[in-house]
């Protein structure tokens, strides 16, 4: 039989942001003690008055336990219920200091107060003018969407998404989620198809409705972009879709063909030819393409053979060149020899409308990029220097001298303009230098070279070898494997470089080598532990204790944890979690906020997981929390030594970063990092995933785990598939005509 419990939610103890499963301590009104209760209670704050339906169970270990079967949120009625309830930070302007003041002036009227007679908050200590006007607004806002927000929660819909479904859609929203629920998955960031289908379903559209089927291929080639494909197989995507739809596959390949009819995918045979072979095809298959990556994939592979194949070129004086004079000329200005690889990159470039530029650590590429910059000076033609991230463009202008931006900076990108810089705007450069290339995904590449004058020259600078973009696309393996682009590789490692073990261990490493582990090794190290809670244990000592005594780095600005995975002991949700405790526990005077599973304190090192053109940070950029506001509902973050702002509602776009996963560490130096590598992560222990963590490190590198999973990490050259065409195209074989104006 169904009970009822009233009162406040006090403490979370575990909260699964996947399906949001919570365990918490509840205050029930009329009980001195506390209760633990269990169930879906997604995005519930903590202080949060609630009326609770379900049963009482008995747990085997943890005792009496009330599981929740629905809930929704009330208006409390008692004092501490009031001041519990302004202080879980619902209300903006309304703190928990604010909160107590509040109801020791008002008590049991305080709600009457706020929401009749508002002005009168002024008599509260701290209270001004423009505190109560935001009071004001924020209690305006919560009641408008109090509907909304019934509605929704009775979809099992959290109170942070029905905040961001209000807002988007406004009064419309309960409208829009009845009419098409699917819209939410396209139209707000956080909310995915299986939320949206659980409301639909609730709402009683069928399992075999056109929408449903629709949305359900549009979320699985989505999936598989952000697993980095560009294109799904058709068959892939219709088993793929079937399993999730529980519906039959004919259905599936019907609202394939209904998408095409509607211009939301494109659908064509790619050939992939028998290089030995020339014209013997080994494989085709069916691509199924969101519209914008089918349109991105033909605009590349046309610009770089536009580019290519133009015979204008602002760099023309350099095909004439005597190069050994060139050469003697720079050693007299340097003292500083070229090598013979070295020699021919800047050879090449300079003579090439485009060229790759690739090697491992320490084999030159910095040398050799800004031997060409000091060619080009002399003649007054100009070099835009640019790379994906950042971190990557601060560390290539520290490298070079020279100014150096993002690619969307470089590109000129507003939010509400998108990029200024294009083909009816070009940049003005006679040579574009683009660093750390592996990172370019397939949309910002076809970008960047819209912007492009066909008359100038592109160098892509970047390691192969490293692994491939966050985004979709395998761009600069493609643009080498596709055989149509000048390609140099540098692998002579230099003697500066030969004396550390970082630079010797990671071309070991790439060339299937197990690392070596001196005696006397003064920057790469291996602690050896089986057990993954052990190893954990002795992540948290080395980042906290070891490392800044033996060598002096500080463990936030200094020290870079990067695990293969996020679950597990030691994967990255884990090890934040320990390392958060560790480093910047909770105090008396530090502020702290809790979004779902996710625990936000003053001083904590976050990163940014998507990105947001408005506050021009990016997928990957890491700071640290300078400001956390309970009362106007702000935390600052600063990033780059630039204070970014966040509402709590944006909150979920950041993460804890005290450890963060290899991938998001791509493009980032840091002066030591601290890689778990533990058989437990056999799936995903791979070559180019240790030689990318084992690169990230300037000065100092610490492995904590076993030889054998090292050994299995080495020894797994495969590199994870991605389904692209990029060089198939380059090469000729696929219709990329395309009207350029699509794209």
């Amino acid at each position: 039989m169904l009970e009822k419990l009233d009162g406040t939610l006090e403490r979370i103890i575990y909260y699964s942001e996947e399906d949001g499963y919570t365990v918490a301590r509840f205050q029930p009104e009329g009980r001195g003690d506390l209760v633990t209760v269990v169930g879906n209670l997604m995005s519930v704050n903590v202080g949060a008055s609630l009326r609770l339906e379900g049963f009482w169970t008995s747990h085997a270990k943890h005792g009496r336990q009330f599981k929740v079967t629905n809930y929704q949120t009330v208006l409390p009625a008692t004092v501490e219920g009031i001041r519990k309830y302004l202080g879980s930070g619902l209300i903006k302007g309304i703190g928990p200091v604010t909160a107590k003041r509040i109801v020791k002036r008002f008590g049991l009227d305080t709600l009457e107060i706020i929401e009749h007679h508002p002005d009168r908050l002024r008599e509260v200590l701290g209270v001004g003018k423009k505190r109560v006007k935001m009071i004001v607004q924020a209690w305006e806002e919560q009641r408008s969407i109090k509907e909304v927000m019934l509605f929704l929660q009775s979809h099992d819909v959290s109170t942070s998404l029905a905040v961001k479904i209000y807002k988007h859609y406004g009064d419309a929203a309960i409208n829009v989620v009845r009419e098409d629920p699917y819209r939410l998955a396209r139209d707000i960031h956080g909310i995915g198809f299986l939320t949206a289908d659980k409301i639909a379903r609730k709402l009683g559209l069928p399992t075999d409705s056109p929408q449903r089927v629709a949305a359900g291929i549009a979320y699985v080639l989505s999936q598989l972009v952000d697993q980095g494909h560009v294109y799904a197989p058709q068959g892939k995507l219709i088993k793929e879709a079937t399993k999730i739809l529980n519906v039959p596959s004919d259905l599936v390949e019907a609202g394939v063909a209904r998408l095409e009819e509607e211009q939301q995918v494109h659908r064509e045979n790619i050939t992939y030819p028998n290089l030995g072979q020339p014209g013997v095809a080994v494989k085709e298959e069916k691509a199924v393409y969101l519209l914008p990556f089918y349109y991105g994939e033909v605009g590349v592979a046309n610009r770089l053979r536009t580019l290519i194949n133009v015979q204008r070129s602002r760099l023309a004086f350099y095909q004439s060149a005597n190069w050994e004079r060139v050469f003697a000329y720079l050693v007299e200005r340097t003292s500083q020899p070229l090598n013979a690889g070295q020699q021919e990159a800047v050879r090449t470039a300079l003579t090439n409308k485009v060229t790759v530029l690739t090697g491992g650590p320490g084999t030159g590429k910095t040398t050799t990029v800004r031997t060409i910059i000091r060619l080009l000076e002399p003649r007054s033609r100009s070099c835009a220097l640019a790379s994906p991230t950042g971190r990557a463009a601060k560390r290539l202008s520290e490298a070079t001298g020279r100014e150096a931006k993002t690619v969307h900076r470089l590109l000129e990108f507003s939010p509400q303009k998108g990029f200024q810089r294009n083909e009816d705007h070009p940049l003005e450069a006679d040579m574009v230098i683009v660093d750390e290339a592996s990172m370019l995904d397939l949309l910002l590449t076809n970008h960047l070279l819209k912007a492009i004058d066909p008359a100038s020259h592109l160098l892509l600078v970047g390691d192969v070898d490293q692994l491939p973009s966050v985004g979709a696309g395998n761009v600069l393996r493609d643009i080498i494997s596709s055989g149509q682009v000048a390609v140099v590789t540098l692998d002579e490692i230099f003697r500066q470089a030969e004396d550390s073990l970082i630079v010797a261990n990671a071309h070991r490493i790439n060339r299937g080598q197990m690392p070596l582990f001196a005696k006397g090794a003064k920057d790469f190290f291996l602690f050896v532990d089986e057990d993954p809670e052990k190893a954990a244990d002795l992540v948290v000592d080395l980042v906290k204790v070891r490392i800044p005594r033996k060598f002096g780095y500080h463990p936030f600005d200094d020290i870079q944890v990067l695990s293969p995975m996020y679950r597990g002991a030691v994967g990255v949700s884990n090890l934040n979690a320990r390392l958060q405790e560790a480093l910047n526990p909770a105090s008396p005077g530090k502020s702290e906020h809790r979004l779902a599973g996710r625990l936000f304190r003053l001083g904590d090192k976050v990163m940014q997981t998507r990105n947001n053109y408005d506050k021009e940070v990016y997928n990957g950029d890491i700071g640290r929390i300078v400001r956390l506001d309970l009362e106007d509902q702000i935390v600052v973050v600063r990033i780059d030594d630039r204070p970014v702002p966040y509402e709590f509602g944006e909150l979920d776009e950041l993460v804890n970063a005290y450890a963060v996963s290899v991938h998001k560490s791509q493009g980032s130096e840091y002066p030591a990092v601290v890689i778990p590598v533990l058989t437990q992560h056999y799936l995903l222990l791979q070559r180019n995933l240790l030689y990318t963590a084992v690169t990230r490190a300037k000065e100092l590198v610490v492995l904590v785990g076993t030889k054998k999973a090292i050994a299995i990490a080495v020894r797994n050259d495969k590199i994870a598939h991605r389904h692209t065409a990029l060089d198939v195209r380059l090469r000729g074989r696929q219709g990329t005509q395309a009207p350029l104006g699509l794209f």
